[in-house]
């Protein structure tokens, strides 16, 4: 299979925490490329019209995207156990996933408004306001941290992703001033292989 990547993004760093928690990450060949909104590069697009990534091509040739898509698909292909099948308990930990992509989006379109455009077009009000969803998220996830502190599933290890870009991307961000039960089952949760092993350069 072969995953179209940047190990700096977040959602790549998903697709690779979710396969090395099922045990297949040598299965993956990294295709790495650099792209931006307004550059993809053409093989790219021509396996995911979206000119996004994460993209899995799979060996029957078919791609697979967003990285929600290939998270669940490897799970699923690979007998992992990080889905919850049924109930309440399903919903919940998507929604931690959701928030925690959530959170990801802000975060890199703060990166590219900094980083991308033209100083003389960028928009402070704009960078401001994705910084506050990132802070309205921590302050739920401190919130509700003793309801999923001990579970290991999709949804923690997106959060973990998250907060492991914020400090990434956004260091002065000091989230930990204000979420501290969140920074303490981080640290601790943050030393896991699959986490470990896939640190954005």
């Amino acid at each position: 299979m072969k995953l179209y990547h940047n190990p700096a993004s977040p959602f790549v760093r998903k697709v690779r925490v979710v396969a090395a928690e099922c045990g297949i990450a040598d299965q993956l060949q990294l295709e790495e490329v650099v792209l931006t909104p307004v550059n993809t590069p053409d093989q790219l697009a021509s396996d995911n019209p979206l000119g996004k990534i994460p993209a899995l091509q799979l060996d029957n040739g078919q791609c697979l995207y967003d990285s929600r898509v290939i998270c669940e698909y490897l799970d699923a292909e690979f007998q992992g156990d990080l889905y919850p099948i049924e109930g309440w308990q399903r919903w919940q930990v998507l929604r931690l996933q959701a928030m925690a992509d959530g959170l990801c989006y802000a975060a890199v379109l703060v990166r590219y408004e900094g980083f991308v455009r033209p100083i003389d077009k960028q928009w402070s009000q704009w960078i401001e306001a994705q910084l506050a969803k990132c802070r309205r998220a921590i302050a739920q996830l401190e919130q509700d941290c003793a309801q999923y502190s001990d579970q290991i599933n999709i949804g923690t290890l997106s959060i973990a992703i998250a907060l492991g870009y914020l400090d990434f991307r956004n260091p002065d961000e000091a989230w930990r001033d204000y979420a501290p039960s969140l920074a303490s089952w981080y640290a601790g949760f943050s030393q896991r292989a699959s986490l470990q092993q896939t640190l954005p350069a």
